[in-house]
């Protein structure tokens, strides 16, 4: 490992952060954090500038999972993930009282990196490719996120005076409905054109079902306005050009993203193991492998992983009270990630649908459902990926029967 320049310590909170620092010469300097993505990697920014891209030793709770996410996307911090009964056990040899405080915190985590790094199990940075795949997906993801804004807000427009369109543009996030709505963005607009232009530009764009397009354009010449009250139409239907117009750029951008991440995937050493699992396909797969990485030795269990995506739920107890829910405090990219794929998979896995069906009828809702199931497809992903084989459909569920699982009694 390349000489440290610095040590952290690094108390993650609800609201701010607490990070004692200390360099080579032995000065120590305390600062907080604000919990707000924007804030951590602006600091991180700043170290990076500060330490010259030079080895970083972070000590931080391994119960923060997200915080953890967040810094294995930089190659020189090397991290010390430290167990909470731990930091705990080293709080108690200092302060017998039990008292916990964050700024404490951190100066006893800077402590044990500084003290006891080499009786600690370095999170070190995974390869290039993986990182490089990580923030692709994630990347493309926040994409996602803004296409689905932008056509919930021209949804929300068109509905206030040109309803009509919805049911003409086709996809709404497509190509077609963007240059659509662009070149006609009221009904007045496209009541004006000739039905053989319309027809071209569904032709143009792949819309070659005659039935469809017919019907189209019948309810285009005996539509009827919703509002004719200019205040309302122009000020819209321009807003609407705007969106359509960013929208466009944005579905070209996914689509960049789309090219690329397939291309890093492919060179992916877990590509056939990760592209093997039902309903991963193109856009689940290789987020499944940045999830994991490449370093087999980071997850000691699935339990791990669970714990960390958040899919694991967190039961509280206080007196004779207990109550369980799901983890807020978790990555929620990779969160998203698995519950994305256990929904693509009931689609595709015969024992994954009947698990599915079963917690509905339990009385769990959707997505309650989803996270039991991701809970359970963490446990069989962390088996193929730690053994370096795919998976097979088949031969799990002669395991299930084998074992007597109550799934195997439901299939054909």
């Amino acid at each position: 490992m390349a000489d440290v320049v610095a040590y952290i310590g690094l108390d993650w909170a609800d609201e701010r952060h607490s990070v004692h620092l200390q360099t080579t010469d032995g000065r120590i300097e305390h600062l907080e954090l604000e919990q707000k993505p924007a804030v951590l990697h602006e600091w991180v920014a700043q170290l990076q500038q500060r330490f010259g891209g030079g080895t970083i030793a972070v000590a931080l709770e391994q119960r923060r999972g997200a915080v953890i996410h967040a810094l294995l996307m930089y190659d020189w911090f090397v991290l010390y993930p430290i167990n909470p009964k731990a930091l705990a056990r080293y709080r108690e040899a200092f302060r017998t009282s039990g008292a916990k405080d964050d700024p404490r915190d951190s100066a006893l985590l800077l402590d044990l990196v500084v003290r006891h790094r080499d009786q600690l199990r370095a999170w070190v940075p995974d390869t290039v490719e993986s990182r490089k795949l990580q923030a692709l997906c994630e990347q493309r993801r926040k994409l996602v996120n803004q296409r689905v804004a932008l056509t919930n807000r021209i949804t929300s427009l068109l509905k206030q005076y040109f309803p009509h369109a919805l049911d003409w543009v086709g996809d709404l996030a497509s190509v077609q409905a963007c240059d659509f709505l662009v070149q006609w963005p009221t009904l007045a607009a496209v009541q004006a054109v000739r039905p053989s232009r319309v027809r071209q530009f569904y032709s143009d764009h792949n819309c070659r079902k005659r039935a469809v397009v017919d019907a189209r354009l019948a309810a285009m010449a005996s539509a009827q306005p919703l509002t004719t009250d200019a205040a309302v139409v122009e000020p819209l239907s321009l807003a609407v050009q705007t969106y359509a117009t960013q929208l466009r750029t944005l579905i070209t951008a996914i689509q960049t993203f789309d090219t690329r991440i397939a291309e890093v995937f492919a060179q992916h050493s877990d590509h056939d193991i990760f592209g093997s699992f039902p309903g991963a396909g193109d856009v689940c797969a290789p987020r499944l492998a940045a999830a994991f990485g490449t370093d087999r030795t980071r997850w000691d269990s699935a339990a791990e992983l669970q714990s960390h995506s958040g899919i694991a739920p967190v039961t509280e107890r206080s007196g004779k009270s207990m109550w369980v829910h799901h983890r807020l405090a978790c990555p929620k990219f990779v969160k998203q990630t698995f519950h994305e794929f256990a929904d693509q998979s009931i689609r595709f896995s015969r024992w994954a649908r009947v698990y599915y069906d079963q917690q509905r009828a339990r009385g769990n809702d959707h997505h309650a459902a989803l996270r039991a199931l991701a809970y359970k497809w963490i446990r069989i992903l962390f088996r193929c990926w730690k053994e370096r084989r795919p998976y097979d459909e088949k031969t799990y569920i002669e395991a299930l029967r084998r074992r007597g699982s109550p799934l195997a009694k439901d299939f054909a």
